[in-house]
């Protein structure tokens, strides 16, 4: 079985962060409404472009494109911003939910979307899953916070300003973890 190609990692960067980027733009210049079709359109060509250098597609960035498609969709037909706030949360539940479910099936998910970056031990990939699994959790907790209680744009800002932020440097605070659970893989 031949090993899957794999994007460079800044423009994995690209295609992850872009069509937030976009988001935050069009909402500056033209209003949710806008910047929410942008989105969608961004995620598209984000999944597209990543098929076509890689001819295939992780399952992260496919559920996450298909709900920005219904709850965006959802925003622009009903004309309501309700929807493409909540799509965070949602986004957020499903990815941490989805986590502890494979962790109670005894199949730690998060190793099969990082086993080409880390090598972790059963018990590292464990505690990896737990705690992205409750980062997920108070992701969407706090996005409910944010959208229920301040402006549009401030949420929109928050996106791009305060969630991207805050999961890198989670992910920065999970190395000390990685590296006390790391393996020497064995070809």
């Amino acid at each position: 079985m031949s090993e899957k190609k794999k994007l460079n990692p800044i423009l994995k960067l690209v295609l992850d962060i872009g069509p937030l980027i976009l988001f935050f733009a069009a909402n500056a210049r033209f209003g949710i409404f806008a910047a929410t079709a942008g989105f969608m359109v961004a995620v598209l060509i984000a999944l597209a472009v990543s098929y076509a250098l890689t001819r295939h597609i992780e399952v992260m960035p496919i559920v996450t494109a298909i709900i920005v498609l219904i709850f965006g969709g959802l925003t622009l037909v009903l004309h309501d911003e309700l929807f493409i706030k909540l799509k965070p949360t949602i986004i957020y539940l499903l990815f941490g939910g989805t986590l502890l479910g494979g962790l109670a099936l005894g199949k730690p998910l998060l190793g099969m979307v990082f086993d080409q970056m880390f090598h972790l031990t059963d018990e590292g990939w464990r505690k990896l899953t737990w705690r992205w699994a409750l980062f997920f959790f108070a992701l969407a907790v706090l996005n409910e916070i944010v959208w229920r209680t301040q402006t549009t744009d401030f949420w929109v800002s928050f996106k791009l300003f305060g969630v991207v932020p805050l999961t890198f440097l989670f992910g920065a605070l999970q190395m000390p973890l990685i590296n006390k659970y790391s393996v020497e893989r064995k070809e």
